[in-house]
């Protein structure tokens, strides 16, 4: 049984005391409520998270990490128990990073074409609402002309616009990139506030949306987040 302990600790808190195991053992923690079969579907996503990332890292940390992250934040604190979106959680960098390995393919072929790939094999082994969802947050392939991160912001607003359920998962994965820029190199944090800061009036009003499917207390939590995140990009930029 892992700690009870961890249920009442920050995510960034585990992270830095227990590393992946820590974040493991919360993970775990937060599926005791969940039917059988929701546990084996999560534990099969995350055990397909692990496979594609086993040697992918941030900075100072397993990328598994981050993902861990994202998914236990969408259950604890947004109160989301809805399986595809926690599995998507855990796998919405796979089709980006790993596109070959996940779909079985040369990974000489297009962007498109690993992409598709990629996105087919998560359709075949969850669902095609997962892979829709991975759609929906996984990055296309920029124009090396334009600026990478303009194309990011504005490809970013155009799909959460479109897809509800979508802005949960890129909201968590926001807040681990933004109010978690503390817990990097300092090089790493002004790259990433630069990046992400933009973005802050964007996905405030995408959360407060009517159609974004969170109560109350997650959006009021959310845009405290959101908040903090503007604090820190603010003291990385301006101070």
């Amino acid at each position: 049984m892992a700690p009870r302990m961890l249920l009442s600790m920050p995510l960034h808190a585990i992270t830095e005391v227990y590393g992946e195991a820590g974040l493991r053992d919360r993970f775990a923690l937060e599926l005791e409520s969940f039917a059988d079969d929701e546990r084996k579907t999560l534990t099969e996503a995350l055990d397909l998270a692990s496979e594609l990332h086993a040697e992918d890292r941030r900075v100072r940390e397993p990328y598994l990490n981050h993902l861990l992250r994202v998914a236990i934040r969408i259950i604890r604190y947004y109160r989301v128990r809805d399986v595809d979106v926690l599995v998507a959680a855990l796998l919405h960098d796979a089709a980006e990073d790993h596109p070959a390995e996940l779909g079985g393919v040369d990974p000489e072929l297009s962007h498109t074409e690993l992409t598709e790939a990629a996105l087919a094999e998560l359709a075949r082994r969850f669902n095609p609402r997962v892979a829709d969802l991975v759609r929906s947050v996984t990055n296309p392939e920029y124009d090396p002309k334009r600026d990478k991160n303009e194309q990011y912001r504005t490809h970013v607003a155009e799909k959460l616009d479109r897809d509800p359920w979508a802005r949960v998962i890129k909201i968590s994965d926001f807040t681990d990139n933004g109010v978690g820029v503390i817990h990097t190199t300092l090089d790493k944090a002004y790259r990433s506030a630069g990046k992400y800061r933009p973005l802050v009036p964007t996905l405030r009003e995408l959360v407060g949306r009517p159609d974004t499917p969170l109560c109350t207390e997650a959006k009021e939590h959310i845009l405290d987040q959101l908040d903090l995140a503007e604090e820190r990009f603010a003291a990385i930029l301006d101070g």
